[in-house]
């Protein structure tokens, strides 16, 4: 049977009015990465922008209990200097306490926005499901002019929502922070002999942190290198190249890669990499959200 026009008709209009460029006055700012020109993926990952949405509001609120822990210390402790009127140390609190209720401030907007975002990512997914399956149906039924007509509406309409989805996805990345990544050194007992040259290749996306390291006398190891800024990504993971130096030749000794997925916490996060299959050289990183 001919799928119902007057539902495509409803949902056609359901669409338009849900527009994330009508509802929303985003603009894709230059630090998008996903929207940086001849970079836009036209392959919204709904799974992974939940976890990522999950875990980033789990880790600001991490932020906000500890500053808001922070305030009511700090009050406790105003009330008590008034009492004592110890004048200077009383201001001096003061402004404190201003300084905390500010970025509370800016973590709670912040943590709205990020909701504000994933609630428009969900009801764009849920369109564009709902236009495939409506465009399934009706391929299904017999071709006439009308439901030629409708399967070419519901075309761009799948189009629309996965273009919107991803122009979300590239704002919701500009709310995911930077991850400070120090590097730690290697770790492989026997294998790791003085003099042994290596370099470390760490990529998240298109940015790239290349550094070489020597491992001394003393089995102290000396880097040329020891912080990078990485910017999260959405859909990419780190990716870890190491390579021995020896003279003009190169040996790899492992590739891996890390997911981000449990970085954005308060605390730095001690990691060991296996780089080879054995786990006889390891890598160890410190990353701070």
């Amino acid at each position: 049977c001919t799928f119902p026009e007057f539902l495509f008709s409803s949902y056609s209009k359901s669409l338009s009015r849900s527009s994330v460029r009508s509802r929303m006055s985003l603009k894709p700012p230059k630090a998008y990465n996903s929207l940086q020109k001849g970079a836009l993926i036209w392959d919204p990952k709904p799974l992974q922008v939940k976890k990522i949405f999950e875990a980033l509001k789990k880790g600001l609120n991490e932020y906000l209990e500890a500053h808001q822990a922070e305030l009511d210390y700090l009050s406790g402790r105003h009330k008590d200097t008034k009492r004592n009127s110890r004048l200077a140390f009383y201001y001096d609190l003061d402004k404190q306490i201003r300084s905390v209720e500010r970025y509370i401030r800016k973590l709670e907007f912040h943590i709205s926005k990020v909701e504000e975002l994933y609630e428009a990512y969900c009801i764009q997914c849920r369109l564009r499901d709902g236009a495939t399956n409506m465009k399934q149906a009706f391929s299904l039924s017999p071709s006439t002019k009308a439901s030629r007509e409708s399967l070419l509406e519901l075309y761009k309409n799948v189009q629309e929502c996965t273009e919107d989805m991803c122009f979300i996805e590239g704002a919701l990345e500009v709310h995911l922070g930077e991850f400070h990544v120090k590097m730690k050194g290697l770790v492989g007992f026997a294998r790791l002999c003085p003099g042994d040259q290596y370099e470390v290749f760490v990529r998240l996306g298109r940015q790239k942190w290349r550094l070489k390291g020597k491992i001394e006398t003393d089995d102290s190891q000396t880097w040329d290198e020891e912080e990078k800024i990485f910017i999260p990504n959405l859909h990419e993971k780190f990716e870890i190249k190491v390579t021995e130096l020896r003279g003009l030749a190169t040996v790899l000794v492992g590739v891996v890669t890390c997911d981000s997925i449990n970085f954005f916490t308060t605390k730095p996060q001690a990691i060991v990499v296996d780089i080879t299959e054995l786990g006889t050289i390891k890598l160890r990183l410190e990353v701070l959200w």
